[in-house]
């Protein structure tokens, strides 16, 4: 299969060739890798459960992974569940648009592959133009999991999808690279209090504002035997990461020292924040990453950052722990997991 790389041209995106021939491709049970806000997606028809296998296939994902269902606007997510409660509606109103993806109970018109068969499917109304409009044009809902390969470190720019997708999947919908860098929040609004299973581009705290009490859910596989189904999409134990062994370190004293010992053995390579200063002599490949106080920075460079090092041939990155507090839970969330 050649994968087609599609670019927009047009100034109305409505009217955008390479929106409509992805929009085709998706209503023809193909799949095709688009941007949004959080990352780049995988899509297919939501409703066609041969096409959502066809994303199982190209990841190489395992079934028991849901995956999120992307919609044009709050009432097509309405039709798609059983219950809309009140939290619902208040997270809609302050997020949507936006990285929040809602678990809510299904109708039957969402099939099973897509939730790992739970009854609960992970909605989102993705604030991205480039997104919404394809999911108008193409006139279905489009589930979408991260354009890698399972376990992988989440692509950013449509270079990434390629690197690890490239003959594997129908086309790509080429938009530049993605604004907020990490997956969006995983939020069951249907329980007392709301959980929190991954945490993302809408914080805790943000959440905590519009519904008062919030539990930030911790769920690890164990042992070998792989789980039936897990409650959200990012709860398995290795998720996100580079091929480079990942060191976390908590501040500047012990990243410089361990940085010092990995060096005399290993390629090192360093997630540095722009403000702060390596001391070590130590060789190391330092790229820059964000500003320590502004996370939000932080969480657009992570995924590039580190298939920059790969690239770059390090054997392990040492990367310091942001608090964990706003964006800087979800960039912990994902560095730990990278890291098991």
């Amino acid at each position: 299969m050649k994968t087609l790389r599609l670019r927009l041209t047009s100034a109305v995106l409505e009217e955008d060739p390479a929106l409509l021939e992805a929009a085709d491709i998706l209503r023809s049970g193909g799949l095709v890798a688009f941007p949004t806000e959080t990352v780049y997606g995988l899509g297919a028809n939501a409703l066609d459960a041969g096409a959502v296998e066809k994303i199982f296939e190209a990841k190489q994902r395992p079934h028991w992974d849901p995956v999120i269902v992307h919609v044009a606007d709050v009432a097509s997510a309405r039709a798609l569940t059983l219950a809309w409660p009140e939290a619902a509606e208040k997270l809609a109103r302050a997020f949507w648009p936006g990285p929040l993806t809602m678990l809510l109970p299904r109708s039957g018109k969402i099939p099973d592959v897509c939730t790992s068969g739970r009854e609960k499917a992970g909605l989102r109304l993705p604030s991205h133009p480039v997104a919404r409009a394809l999911i108008v044009a193409a006139g279905v809902p489009v589930a979408a999991p991260s354009a890698n390969r399972f376990g992988h470190t989440s692509p950013t720019t449509a270079e990434h999808v390629l690197g690890d997708l490239e003959g594997r999947i129908d086309a790509i919908l080429d938009a530049g690279a993605c604004v907020v860098g990490v997956e969006s929040t995983v939020l069951d609004p249907t329980v007392d209090p709301a959980i929190i299973y991954r945490p993302g581009g809408v914080t805790a705290e943000q959440i905590r504002f519009v519904l008062g009490d919030v539990a930030v859910a911790e769920r690890k596989i164990t042992g070998t035997a792989p789980p039936e189904s897990l409650e959200s999409p990012g709860l398995g134990i290795r998720h996100y990461a580079p091929r480079a062994r990942v060191i976390l370190v908590d501040g500047l004293r012990e990243l410089d020292n361990v940085v010092q010992r990995e060096a005399s053995e290993h390629r090192v390579g360093v997630l540095l924040p722009s403000d702060w200063t390596l001391e070590t002599g130590a060789p190391a490949t330092v790229l820059p990453w964000g500003n320590w106080s502004e996370p939000e920075s932080m969480a657009r460079d992570l995924y590039g950052q580190m298939r920059a090092l790969d690239e770059l041939g390090v054997e392990i990155i040492v990367c310091p722990l942001p608090p964990p507090e706003g964006m800087g839970l979800a960039i912990r969330d994902r560095l730990r997991k990278a890291t098991k």
